[in-house]
């Protein structure tokens, strides 16, 4: 057996060989690159803190801007990265990734923007920088920390999140260093206090503790609540820190992802929407899990509101209900190869030689089998900022604007 955090371990036996667990782990952080990437390429990554914007802001006629009308300060995987894995591990993404809005990669691994760009857009905020890129970027409006392949456990080859929020507090840290001189990110005391801290994070753990052959059974005792511990650590760290607005996203329907669904094996259950039943299965118990969480951080950290949302419904619902969404194909991925059912072959994954994308105007859930497209994301952000699907319900816009 090999460690993978204090509670959760990653079988090396016979029955789960390392050459499978390798190939995914390559695939979760490097899903829409090339094919065949070496897990040797992401060296050990746990401390890299990037180059600060020492350079003083450009104010006109030396008038501050006005504050902005919401601080977000982001914490996840590939589902929210915005840059940090290419920024951090110096990586290029090539085309077609990036093919929509911005009309080349742009750090993120999808076709255009992510969730997180909708609701920045919505909030009237810029898009979130990335806090690894150290060139051209603005945290005046907050930061993210996600990174793609990140886990909540802690895998040795990837900025997990213990060190993503170790990110944050060395980020504030040298902002309150470096105001009385005009330089740093700009944001205030204040403006940290009364930010919004949210958590993506939790699908790369489910992911690998399925490829190392762990059983269903020990994934829910073992696994699942490993994950949740570390996730409950890393609030209260923020909290330390100031925080006291936090949104916790659940995760979605595993077993809706065409990658899965093209590596499962014979006689894998499936239910109604052509999903993995055990995957999916896995997930609602983290979900439930968290939920708990939920619940116990609001009565646990003083002064602070906790909103949990549920991906999972936005995310199943896309595919269950995909035709009055205007969705095709919902369990296809739009960059891969291999054809339908699910058009994904390992080793032939988006950005990979000769592999093309769908017509620019396919509407399509799937990305490349792992991610999401622009438009199924512009999707999710209009459900998340709805609150129909938060608990407690409340709106994006006034949990920005609550006094702390």
């Amino acid at each position: 057996m090999k460690l993978l955090s204090s509670t959760t371990f990653v079988s090396t036996s016979s029955t789960a060989p390392a050459r499978p667990l390798k190939l995914l782990r390559s695939l979760l952080v490097l899903a829409a690159m090339a094919a065949a990437v070496s897990t040797q390429l992401l060296p050990s990554l746990l401390v890299v803190v990037p180059s600060w914007p020492f350079s003083a802001p450009h104010y006109n006629n030396k008038q501050p801007p006005p504050p902005p009308k919401c601080v977000l300060f982001n914490f996840g995987d590939s589902n929210s990265d915005t840059g940090n894995l290419v920024a951090g591990a110096g990586f290029r993404l090539h085309g077609p990734v990036g093919r929509r809005f911005f009309g080349k990669p742009s750090g993120r691994f999808s076709d255009g923007r992510l969730y997180i760009d909708f609701i920045c857009e919505r909030l009237g905020l810029d898009h979130l920088s990335p806090y690894l890129d150290s060139s051209g970027v603005s945290f005046r409006h907050g930061a993210n920390f996600a990174a793609a392949g990140a886990t909540a456990a802690g895998a040795a080859d990837t900025f997990d999140l213990a060190t993503q929020v170790r990110q944050f507090r060395h980020l504030k840290a040298r902002t309150a260093e470096l105001r009385p001189r005009g330089l740093g990110s700009g944001i205030t005391d204040q403006e940290f206090q009364e930010a919004v801290y949210t958590f993506d994070i939790g699908q790369n753990d489910l992911q690998l503790a399925f490829a190392a052959g762990l059983s269903y059974d020990r994934i829910l005792v073992e696994t699942i609540p490993a994950i949740v511990t570390r996730i409950k650590n890393a609030v209260t760290m923020v909290h330390e820190a100031g925080g006291r607005k936090f949104l916790l996203y659940n995760t979605g329907p595993l077993g809706c992802l065409p990658s899965l669904l093209a590596r499962r094996g014979g006689g894998s259950e499936l239910d109604r929407a052509g999903c993995l039943v055990d995957h999916n299965g896995v997930a609602g118990e983290f979900n439930a899990q968290l939920g708990r969480l939920c619940r116990d951080l609001r009565a646990m950290l003083a002064n602070a509101t906790v909103v949990c949302v549920d991906m999972y419904a936005i995310k199943y619902g896309l595919v269950a209900n995909h035709t009055a969404h205007g969705f095709s194909e919902p369990l296809m991925a739009c960059c891969g190869s291999g054809g339908p059912p699910y058009n994904y072959r390992v080793g032939k994954a988006c950005g990979s030689p000769k592999v093309k994308a769908c017509a620019v105007g396919d509407r399509r859930i799937s990305w490349d089998g792992l991610h999401y497209t622009e438009d199924a994301s512009r999707v999710v952000a209009d459900k998340i900022l709805s609150a129909e699907y938060s608990d407690p319900p409340l709106r994006l816009p006034t949990l920005c604007s609550s006094q702390t």
